[in-house]
């Protein structure tokens, strides 16, 4: 049975292939409703574990990731995994790496590398992917395989 989102719960995101991610920031009160069953987690610090399957990728604020092999398989995992479970995806705040990590997400689904940052920005947060490098990051994103 498949496991997704309500899409109308806060921090949802509906992709072009149907598939629902939350993102959230990890310093705001956890929100209503359902949990997720696979969480990532984009910090600079192991953060605490979590009641549900989790992966942590290297990530300070206001940076890029600090391994981009171990990014791609976990946006890779995250994106996957979404077809069938609740997925979350957070930082600190739910902006710059959250953002950065759904644009990147975005371009695994099918959106434009160009496209993707303000395709987040119009369906997530408008003030998604904070600095210009995180915007790079994600122009210069492609799916494996292009």
């Amino acid at each position: 049975m498949t496991q997704t989102w309500d899409p109308g719960q806060t921090g949802v995101l509906e992709f072009p292939s149907g598939r629902l991610i939350r993102g959230r920031g990890l310093l705001m009160p956890f929100p209503a409703g359902q949990r997720p069953e696979f969480g990532l987690y984009l910090l600079g610090r192991r953060p605490a574990p979590m009641p549900w399957a989790s992966r942590w990728v290297r990530w300070r604020d206001f940076n890029l990731p600090a391994d981009d092999d171990d990014t791609l398989d976990a946006l890779r995992e995250a994106w996957r995994r979404a077809e069938t479970e609740r997925v979350e995806i957070a930082c600190w705040a739910g902006r710059g790496r959250t953002g950065t990590a759904l644009a990147c997400i975005a371009v695994l689904d099918g959106v434009q590398p160009a496209e993707a940052v303000a395709w987040v920005r119009a369906h997530y947060r408008r003030g998604a992917v904070e600095t210009p490098w995180q915007r790079k990051y994600v122009a210069r994103f492609q799916r494996p395989g292009t």
